[in-house]
């Protein structure tokens, strides 16, 4: 019998395509793998602590099982035998791309946190791209994000085969938006119109993308899978440094509202209020948001055609801008 007041530690599997080795490098072509994260049961939402030497599996996060698999066909049938074990409502995919300066441990565990922390169901997959991890190397990380795009498009090409799956989600951070954008227009140029009609949802979480350029990407993809949620900022400190380096005043993730967006099928969600450290992953380091976002995953529920929604269920305020879709969220009252 277990002791009064014990919480049992939770493993999130994460299935993951990496472009890089360990040490960043770049690969020619994606490996496969399946890696169980151990959840510390002794940490508040929004936490995370990345494991030490003898590290404490009450408090810190921990690889627990899991190891490489031999090739991409492995990889899509392993998938496969997870979903065929799942009910039939908890059988969606999420896909994580992670932002500028991630070790490889780091990627893993953020989407194992991620999932954790949103209760998001299903299956939860990372791709990895090949990072410098020095804070400097922006120039590098963007050069390595840009390298990886085949192998992002493939990485999504085998998750949509998998048999028995519900939706494709893809969720993306920081440069990796850049990243994720620039697979979709590689779609859509080479033809794959079919692969971008089975992605049921796309998340950019601080995207660090050139306002132009993502016009551009949005003008060569077309229709944009539905829901597109673009989750902003405009406090994002680490946006503000990205623009001057850029000499631009504005990168994508921090707007101010939904008006440079206005003509496009878009929601943009600003998350300000809740801006914790340089508010540039709002969405991972904030309880208070983690709890309000755990209760908009339909979005049809929120988003009316003339605007306003309940501020009990959401804490904050809906309008339409042209047609894209304006979420202010704030602390509920």
């Amino acid at each position: 019998m277990a002791p009064a007041g014990y919480r049992p530690r939770i493993a999130e599997p994460i299935w993951v395509a990496a472009q890089r080795d360990l040490s960043g490098d770049h690969v020619p072509q994606p490996w496969f793998s399946r890696i169980d994260v151990s959840v510390p049961p002794d940490r508040a939402p929004g936490d995370l602590a990345y494991p030490r030497p003898g590290g404490d599996p009450d408090r810190e996060f921990l690889v627990t099982d899991g190891g490489r698999l031999a090739d991409a066909g492995a990889f899509r049938r392993a998938i496969e035998r997870d979903l065929a074990g799942r009910a039939p409502g908890n059988r969606d995919i999420m896909l994580f791309v992670h932002g500028y300066n991630y070790s490889f441990a780091e990627g893993v565990y953020r989407t194992a946190q991620l999932a954790h922390d949103l209760q998001l169901p299903g299956i939860h997959a990372h791709f990895s791209w090949p990072s410098r991890m020095k804070p400097y190397a922006y120039s590098g990380d963007r050069d390595g994000a840009l390298y990886s795009r085949d192998g992002l498009v493939q990485t999504i090409d085998l998750l949509a085969q998998a048999k028995g799956r519900g939706k494709i989600v893809l969720m993306a951070h920081s440069m990796g938006g850049q990243l994720l954008m620039e697979a979709l227009r590689q779609m859509a140029l080479s033809g794959r119109r079919d692969l971008i009609g089975q992605i049921d949802g796309v998340i950019l979480i601080s995207p660090d993308l050139d306002l132009r350029l993502f016009r551009s990407q949005v003008r060569a993809i077309g229709p944009l899978p539905q829901p597109f949620v673009i989750i902003t900022s405009p406090r994002d400190r680490a946006l503000q440094l990205s623009a001057l380096i850029s000499d631009e005043p504005l990168r994508l993730g921090n707007i101010p509202d939904a008006q440079p967006v206005a003509d496009l099928d878009v929601v943009v969600v600003d998350t300000g209020a809740f801006n914790t450290g340089y508010g540039h992953f709002n969405v991972a380091d904030s309880p208070a948001l983690q709890r309000i976002l755990t209760r908009m995953r339909d979005l049809d529920r929120i988003l009316p055609e003339e605007g306003g929604a309940d501020p009990g269920l959401i804490g904050g305020a809906v309008s339409r801008v042209e047609q894209a879709v304006q979420v202010v969220l704030a602390p509920a009252f």
